[in-house]
C-alpha cells in the first residue's frame, strides 16, 4: 500500500483576479493513445500499459519536471478521499478499478489524471479568474505530451475521447465561483437558468455529479466538437465576469436593505468558527462562506482571504484524518474540526 504524504497548501488557494469571489479557474485537457482501448474497455493489463507508457512521458515533460506520481489503486481509501478534496482527482478516478494514477506538479497546480475516464487529463488550475493563464500551461504540457506519445486524432473529429461530449478540442474549462449574496437574495435560480441557456454546465464543489456546498459552483463549458479553444475561454470568461457583476449588484442592494442582518450573519460566523467546540464540516464550510463574503463586501477585515480558503480544504474529513493520522468516527471528526478553526481564530 502507497501512502500519499500531507501535502503543501496549493497555490491556487492564495486569491488572485477576482479572487474575492472566484476561488479558481480549472482548464482540462482529455488524451487518448491512439491504438489503445478507452479505459473503461481495457483490462488491467492492457490499463498497466497505458500507465506505464504515461509515466514515462510525464518524466520527459519540462512542464512537469519534479511531479510526483502517484498509483492511485494502490492507496488507501482514506488517501484517495485526500487527493479528491484537493481537486487532484475526480470522484471517478477515486473509486476506479485498476491501474490509474495522479502526477501532481508545480504546487498542484498543474496535474496529469491517468486512466481515468480518458488516458490523459491534464489539468491546469490558477487562482481567482485566469483562465488564459490555465490555458497556457495545460496547452504547453499537452505538447510536451504530444511530442513523445502517439495521441488518438482525427482530422474530421479532432481528438478522440471515451465520451463523444468531449471529442473534439477535449477541453473542459471551468471557474469555482462563490455566490452567497445571490443566494441571499434568491436571485441564483434566475442567473442558473441563463447559464443554462447560453450552453454552460452549472455542477457542484467537486465536479460532475457533487452538490453545492458553501454557496460554490463550478461552471464550465459543455461544448467541444466545432468550437475552438479561444472562443471556449472567451465565452466561459465573459459568462463569468457577467456573474461576478450580478453577484456585486446582489451585494449592494443587500448592504442597503439589510445591512444589519448581513453584518450578524457575518459576526455571528465569525463568533461561532472562534469559540465551538464540535463543528460538523457542512456547518463549518457554510460559516467560511459566510465570513468570506464578510471579507469581499468590506464588512470585516479580521481574517485573511489565503486563510479562510485553506480552512475550506483543511476542514473536510480527510484532510482532518490525514492529520490525526488514521481514521476517525464522526464525533472525533467534529471536535478536531472545532479544535482547528479554534486556534485559527484565535492567533
Amino acid at each position: 500500500m502507497t501512502s500519499v504524504p500531507i501535502l503543501a497548501d496549493p497555490a491556487w488557494l492564495e486569491g488572485g483576479p477576482e479572487g474575492s469571489i472566484v476561488l479558481s479557474s480549472r482548464v482540462r485537457l482529455a488524451r487518448n493513445l491512439r491504438g489503445h482501448p478507452f479505459t473503461h474497455r481495457a483490462n488491467p493489463d492492457e490499463r498497466a500499459h497505458v500507465f506505464e507508457t504515461t509515466r514515462e512521458a510525464i518524466a520527459a515533460a519540462p512542464s512537469l519536471a519534479g511531479a510526483e506520481i502517484v498509483r492511485v489503486d494502490r492507496t488507501s481509501s482514506l488517501d484517495r478521499q485526500y487527493l479528491v478534496e484537493r481537486h487532484l482527482v475526480s470522484p471517478d478516478l477515486a473509486a476506479g478499478s485498476g491501474p490509474r494514477g495522479i502526477a501532481i506538479g508545480d504546487g498542484e497546480t498543474t496535474s496529469v489524471m491517468i486512466n481515468e475516464e480518458d488516458h490523459l487529463r491534464i489539468q491546469s488550475v490558477r487562482a481567482g479568474l485566469d483562465l488564459t493563464e490555465a490555458w497556457k500551461r495545460a496547452d504547453r504540457i499537452d505538447d510536451e505530451l504530444d511530442a513523445v506519445l502517439d495521441l488518438a486524432y482525427s482530422k474530421e473529429w479532432g481528438y478522440l475521447t471515451a465520451c463523444p461530449t468531449n471529442t473534439g478540442t477535449g477541453l473542459r474549462a471551468s471557474v469555482l465561483i462563490h455566490l452567497p449574496a445571490l443566494m441571499l437574495t434568491k436571485q441564483i435560480s434566475k442567473v442558473l437558468r441563463g447559464i443554462s441557456q447560453v450552453g454552460l454546465a452549472v455542477r457542484g464543489m467537486f465536479g460532475e455529479g457533487t452538490e453545492v456546498m458553501g454557496n460554490f459552483f463550478q461552471i464550465s463549458n459543455q461544448t467541444t466538437l466545432g468550437t475552438s479553444e479561444p472562443d471556449t475561454l472567451g465565452s466561459l470568461d465573459r459568462v463569468a465576469r457577467q456573474i461576478l457583476d450580478h453577484e456585486k449588484s446582489a451585494t449592494e442592494v443587500l448592504l442597503k436593505n439589510a445591512r444589519l442582518q448581513v453584518e450578524d450573519k457575518v459576526f455571528r460566523a465569525y463568533g461561532i468558527l472562534g469559540e465551538c467546540r464540535v463543528i460538523a464540516s457542512q456547518e463549518a464550510l457554510s460559516l467560511v462562506s459566510a465570513l468570506r463574503f464578510g471579507l469581499s463586501a468590506g464588512l470585516i477585515d479580521r481574517v485573511d482571504l489565503g486563510r479562510l480558503n485553506r480552512l475550506m480544504i483543511e476542514t473536510l474529513p480527510a484532510h482532518l484524518q490525514k492529520r490525526a493520522g488514521g481514521k476517525l468516527d464522526q464525533v472525533e471528526r467534529d471536535y478536531r474540526r472545532a479544535e482547528l478553526v479554534r486556534g485559527v481564530f484565535s492567533s
